[in-house]
């Protein structure tokens, strides 16, 4: 239980470090697996910081996921009397109250109500940018591990890759060339 623990705060504190170097999806995810692993060994108070922490270092997390941290954060976090951290979940409070002020634009608004037409394809290749973002946010970057959570092979991945979404190449690990053999 100890070393968990210990895993949770450093989960904590990667998350903060990947945030901040921009690298939000990995943040987001790292945030998620620090939650994940002080809610199985019962310390919620840990959990509730790792969710207030994901509030404060993610900038653009969809309101459903930023009011359900916030909802997580004030249960696990009930009985805390730090000054500090009620401070921190005050100012989370504002940013989510923020978000739900601004909802959605008048462009976006408009463009529900009325019918306009989709390019189907460039949808597509957002889903799948999105997907294969996700899946190197959790592996670190690793696009043999990626391709095994999408259920693909890794060279059809790096084909995607390299193909149809250079920008994130950035995202993955370098590629590692093996010297041929003579």
């Amino acid at each position: 239980m100890g070393t968990k623990f210990l895993l949770a705060d450093t989960l904590i504190h990667h998350g903060i470090a990947l945030a901040r170097l921009g690298r939000k999806e990995q943040a987001r995810f790292t945030f998620q697996e620090a939650i994940e692993v002080a809610h199985e060994i019962g310390a919620l108070n840990k959990a509730g910081l790792a969710a207030l922490t994901l509030i404060e270092e993610t900038d653009d997390l969809m309101l459903g996921v930023l009011a359900a941290a916030y909802l997580q954060a004030s249960e696990w976090l009930t009985n805390c009397q730090s000054q500090q951290l009620l401070v921190r979940f005050k100012a989370a409070g504002t940013k989510l109250a923020a978000q739900i002020q601004h909802g959605p634009s008048t462009e976006n608004i408009k463009s529900s109500l009325f019918n306009e037409p989709i390019d189907l394809a460039d949808e597509v290749l957002k889903f799948e940018r999105n997907l294969i973002s996700e899946a190197l946010a959790k592996v670190n970057g690793r696009v043999s591990y990626a391709a095994k959570v999408l259920g693909i092979g890794y060279q059809g991945l790096a084909y995607i890759i390299e193909s149809r979404h250079p920008e994130l190449l950035k995202q993955r690990t370098p590629i590692y060339r093996r010297p041929r053999r003579r």
